[in-house]
């Protein structure tokens, strides 16, 4: 039982919790008015839940449907590990799953339809009929369930959603993201027939697209808060650097959670100052 858990562990991608766990936590600091409202057993309830169980839910869905292609998958190494299938495992991601339905109802029903899109995306990317990420483009385009924990907390935190320009860019970005994390796949993909927006364009194409989508979610972000805009040119920029640089795109790959960890900090610190200091 012990190593079947060290497994369900190393299924989570602990190095990627943030990227479900950060959006969230920026929408509770951006979406609360005071710091009494900020400081609740129930939003450290939710951000727990999108720090493991939802990321037990999504990478076990994704490595469970692609458990045959993962063992040609170069990232499937010492980080990762191929689909091990077995009674205590799998009740684990079906027990994380469910625990989405308590902390919906805990919500305001304002929140429902972004849960529903959050939990229909992170089925359907892995999971067929839809299988999303086997679509170029739309691999890339569903890749925004992880800007919807931003958009869940804050509509449940401020009455409202997010100011437009700030959900397009949140959502340019997850699609940039998920192109230049596929970037190292494109070998093993291409061998098992699947196809993606990295396969299909090619190295140089993806490291284009994502450079140039980046850019326009740092234009996005800009129309809202030029500050922001301004932290979200580091990602066009280091990526051009990587591309021209001819850098390992697997150890740049694994560069990523460190770079995302620290944007979101220096976001993250930004927002509880002005919600300290008014």
């Amino acid at each position: 039982m012990w190593n079947e858990l060290k497994y369900i562990f190393k299924l989570s991608r602990p190095r990627f919790w943030l990227y479900l766990a950060g959006p969230a936590l920026l929408g509770m600091i951006f979406g609360v008015s005071e710091t009494s409202n900020f400081l609740t057993l129930h939003n450290l309830a939710v951000g727990l839940y999108f720090l493991i169980p939802a990321n037990i839910m999504l990478y076990g869905i994704n490595d469970y449907f692609d458990r045959d292609i993962d063992e040609e998958n170069p990232k499937k190494d010492e980080k990762e590990e191929s689909y091990r299938s077995s009674r205590i495992v799998d009740s684990v991601i079906g027990l994380s799953a469910l625990t989405a339905i308590p902390v919906a109802l805990s919500l305001p029903q304002r929140v429902y339809p972004l849960m529903l899109v959050f939990l229909g995306l992170s089925y359907q990317y892995s999971a067929p009929p839809l299988r999303f990420k086997t679509k170029p483009y739309l691999d890339s385009i569903s890749n925004s369930l992880y800007a919807f924990p931003f958009f869940i907390t804050y509509t449940w935190l401020s009455g409202s959603l997010p100011p437009a320009s700030v959900m397009a860019g949140a959502w340019l970005w997850t699609m940039s993201m998920h192109t230049f994390s596929a970037i190292p796949d494109i070998k093993p993909d291409r061998e098992a027939g699947i196809q993606t927006t990295a396969t299909y364009l090619g190295r140089t194409g993806a490291y284009g697209y994502v450079t140039a989508v980046w850019i326009l979610s740092a234009a996005a972000m800009t129309l809202h808060n030029i500050y922001l805009g301004t932290i979200f040119l580091i990602y066009p920029a280091l990526t051009a650097l990587v591309f021209y640089l001819d850098i390992d795109d697997s150890r740049a790959y694994w560069w990523f959670p460190y770079i995302n960890a620290f944007t979101g900090m220096v976001i993250a610190i930004s927002g509880l100052w002005v919600l300290v200091h008014g």
